[in-house]
């Protein structure tokens, strides 16, 4: 446990050391909502049709922007090598470092996002549950995500093999967690799209840190 919070910390430390990536993600999240407005014109009644959905595919859009340098620093500094022959398990170390970029991508995303979904003339009544679909299914981007990372680390210009690897993975958590907001607007309930979600989640915090050990020791190899 002490070397999981060592990880975490660290990867979070030089997360904010290197606060231009996180706000690029951010700042990707929001220029890709400011965009849709004009896009699709500025009818109130479409805009708040469509902005659970805008505000999904934009924060996904914008959380894959980060996965590349999950472990691409340390496997270029030799530090994943030194990680891979640790005592603690290797899905320990994958599991702290999905943590970290949930916590500097994940995050920052949720808390920006109800400020855009206004934007987008969502009903007030639909922020809550937005808020909270994305804190149960962005920390599955995080963990499948890792998987794709672990794959393509080292691979040059891995970023677009890295999103077609992850991209099918993760649309059921866009669908189930846009689909918990309009359930709710619509009055029928979005507790089970929410169940779904943290359904995927849980298997994916079981799951995708062995999955995506596996794949740097191939990497390493």
């Amino acid at each position: 446990m002490n070397a999981f919070a060592v990880i975490v910390s660290r990867d979070v430390g030089l997360a904010l050391r290197r606060a231009a990536d996180t706000l690029t993600v951010i700042m990707f999240f929001v220029l890709a909502i400011v965009l849709f407005p004009l896009g699709v014109g500025p009818e109130l009644a479409v805009l708040a049709r469509i902005a659970a959905g805008t505000v999904w595919v934009a924060a996904l859009l914008s959380a894959m922007l980060s996965l590349e340098r999950m472990f691409q620093a340390d496997y270029e500094d030799g530090s994943l090598e030194q990680l891979a022959l640790a005592p603690a398990p290797l899905a320990f170390v994958v599991l702290a470092k999905a943590l970290a970029h949930w916590l500097t991508t994940g995050v920052p995303l949720i808390l920006v996002a109800p400020l855009l979904a206004i934007l987008m003339n969502m009903p007030v009544e639909g922020l809550p549950i937005l808020m909270l679909s994305m804190a149960i299914g962005t920390p599955a981007l995080s963990l499948i995500g890792a998987i794709g990372a672990a794959l393509t680390v080292g691979v040059r210009r891995g970023g677009v093999l890295l999103s077609l690897l992850v991209l099918p993975l993760v649309t059921p958590i866009l669908i189930f967690g846009v689909g918990a907001v309009e359930a709710t607007l619509t009055g029928l309930g979005g507790r089970p799209h929410l169940l779904i979600l943290g359904g995927f989640t849980t298997a994916s915090l079981f799951l995708a840190p062995w999955a995506a050990a596996a794949a740097l020791r191939l990497s390493l190899d």
